[in-house]
């Protein structure tokens, strides 16, 4: 059967999207990763820029764990003893001591009962939020939370879907006091750091409401935070939001081991109850591989790296880096969003700049990332810029004259 009519079709939905000038199917391919040098962290070379060196200022490997020497050992070891992958899904035969291990090793970092790994942040998402949801249940988010929880919240196809402004506590609060009464469980959930901004949920404020209204609900309230883009970053030790706010436990936490603990993977903390149901219930948990020994293998060692002295130094220089950077682009009289976090968005508001202003960094030698619409809303265009730990002073520098240079010039 021909398919010139499905094919034109897409091929037009691509149009319009590139059209956008948002695309995302140019991806730059990396060839080589140079070992930091002469004062200055890891350089890539990519596919077709020859010898050039680029600065990588967009990535979310934030303590440059991911080229750790001890990682790459603990992992290769797993590999000899296990092989490269699982070799079925876990209640088959794809369960493995480093799986294992890695639960028992991220309940223990994040004070909580028990924790269980998925293939990736995404599906952990996707895997706990909709089996919490039933058709007695509202889900609250914030208006900026993560593509996966919008995309999880369709899956569960709540009883009550309400969507406050971002972390607007008389909103989350008005939509409690709305939805009381009509549903048995009320879910809130917010990203821990919200991804495109670097600014983060106001914990103890969003639990004292949750605590407050909990007797309105026959099932409770209960708070599920994606702390993806805090766990192993952010906070003096690496315990994410809930360290930096001083808030006490999330009912759920997702977070991810692709971001600051450099491997693969997510996974969910939380009471004991909660995982045992989610290993019954979660069918991205149940019907997929996990991630390989060699990966959990990897992870175990970010995980002893974050949770020690070496971690503690480690993210000291981060929150040095990402102070350096964030003043040097304030001294500048360039609009950015600060805090502690290091991401880091240089606003622009308009999405023709943006596009020629990450053109100029990246014909500048620097890596970064434009968001425009409908990534992130109309007039909120900007710059994201993230900074890891291999990032040294005269990277911050580079990167810092690149900027100034690109908006002198546009």
């Amino acid at each position: 059967m021909p398919h010139d009519r499905l094919k034109a079709a897409l091929r037009k939905h691509v149009e319009d999207i590139e059209a956008t000038g948002n695309p995302k199917s140019r991806e730059r391919v990396i060839r080589e990763v140079s070992p930091p040098r002469d004062g200055k962290g890891p350089r890539l070379l990519l596919d077709g820029e020859g010898d050039r060196p680029f600065l990588r200022m967009n990535a979310n490997n934030y303590l440059g764990l991911s080229t750790n020497a001890q990682m790459i050992a603990a992992e290769e070891e797993a590999v000899r003893a296990f092989g490269v992958g699982p070799g079925a899904v876990r209640f088959i035969s794809g369960t493995m001591g480093p799986h294992t291990e890695l639960e028992r090793r991220l309940a223990a970092f994040h004070n909580r009962e028990a924790a269980m790994i998925f293939s990736s942040a995404y599906m952990a998402i996707l895997g706990s939020l909709v089996p919490l949801v039933t058709k007695e249940t509202a889900v609250i988010s914030d208006a900026l939370n993560h593509n996966c929880i919008i995309n999880a919240i369709r899956l569960a196809n709540p009883s009550e879907k309400r969507i406050y402004a971002h972390n607007d506590l008389s909103a989350l609060e008005e939509h409690l006091q709305s939805v009381r009464g009509k549903c048995r469980r009320a879910l809130i959930v917010t990203d821990g750091v919200f991804s495109m901004r670097g600014d983060f949920a106001p914990l103890p404020e969003v639990m004292a409401l949750a605590e407050k209204y909990d007797h309105e609900f026959e099932e409770t309230v209960f708070v599920f935070v994606d702390d993806s883009h805090g766990a192993g970053a952010f906070g003096r030790t690496g315990r994410g939001t809930e360290e930096v706010t001083g808030s006490s436990r999330s009912d759920v936490l997702v977070a991810t081991l692709g971001k600051a603990f450099g491997v693969n993977g997510g996974y969910v903390a939380g009471p004991q109850a909660l995982v045992d149901y989610l290993r019954e219930t979660a069918a991205n948990y149940i019907y997929s591989n996990p991630i390989t020994p060699g990966e959990a293998a990897a992870a175990i060692k970010a995980v002893e790296i974050v949770d020690s002295s070496e971690g503690i130094e480690m993210l000291a220089h981060l929150s040095a880096m990402t102070a350096r950077f964030e003043n040097g682009l304030a001294s500048m009289g360039l609009e950015t969003i600060a805090g502690p976090h290091p991401v880091t968005p240089l606003m622009v508001r308009n999405t023709p700049r943006t596009k020629v202003l990450v053109e100029s960094l990246y014909s500048q030698g620097v890596l970064s990332t434009g968001l425009s619409y409908p990534v992130v809303p109309q007039g909120d265009e900007s710059i994201r810029f993230q900074i890891s730990a291999e990032h040294t002073p005269t990277d911050i520098d580079e990167a810092l004259a690149a900027v100034k240079t690109a908006v002198a010039q546009n």
